[in-house]
């Protein structure tokens, strides 16, 4: 159990059985009543953000988040496997968990999860991979006057937007958190 005083932007706690990470909060002492703290709260599953009042020095649940490396294999319909780093043993994952994250998941990547209570609930991938693109439009000099861009679809399935010089069979490097191209590999 931990106290409001103990709050740090990042760390999970349980509250009415549903697991939710700690975005943002706020002391607040009123000229009158008691002081409050005025949080912002994910839900680890959902990801759905609330907003939620406690009380000065109210009690919660901390939950103890494990963080495991993890490497992708392969998928089968809507289960996605991996196997861990450590032990060699092979987990499966829904694509529920795995959410947009499918799109950059490329054989022999590795990746880091979270497990809560012996459940995986949330996995995250480096913050840039480099894929080859499959397929893209070739680009037509000159062609600056609407827009730079044109979209390439990469090994994965994924569809980004890449400047016109970059063509299929080249490799490049992909933001994972927002989809952008960073630049050739």
């Amino acid at each position: 159990m931990i106290t409001t005083a103990d709050f740090k932007n990042g760390i999970s706690v349980v509250i009415g059985g549903i697991l939710y990470q700690l975005i943002e909060f706020q002391h607040i002492k009123p000229g009158k009543g008691g002081a409050f703290v005025r949080t912002r709260l994910r839900n680890m599953r959902t990801k759905a953000v609330v907003d939620k009042t406690f009380r000065a020095g109210e009690k919660i649940e901390d939950a103890y988040i494990e963080t495991k490396k993890m490497q992708y294999t392969y998928h089968s319909g809507n289960t996605y496997h991996f196997m861990d780093s450590k032990t060699f043993e092979e987990v499966s994952i829904t694509e529920s968990v795995i959410g947009d994250n499918k799109k950059f998941l490329k054989e022999g990547i590795e990746i880091t999860s979270l497990w809560h209570k012996a459940q995986i609930i949330d996995i995250s991938l480096p913050a840039a991979i480099i894929l080859k693109i499959t397929h893209s439009e070739p680009g037509i000099r000159g062609d600056t006057a609407r827009q730079a861009f044109k979209p390439a679809t990469l090994e994965t399935g994924a569809v980004v937007q890449v400047p016109l010089f970059v063509n299929a069979g080249d490799a490049i490097k992909v933001d994972t958190r927002t989809g952008e191209y960073l630049e050739r590999a």
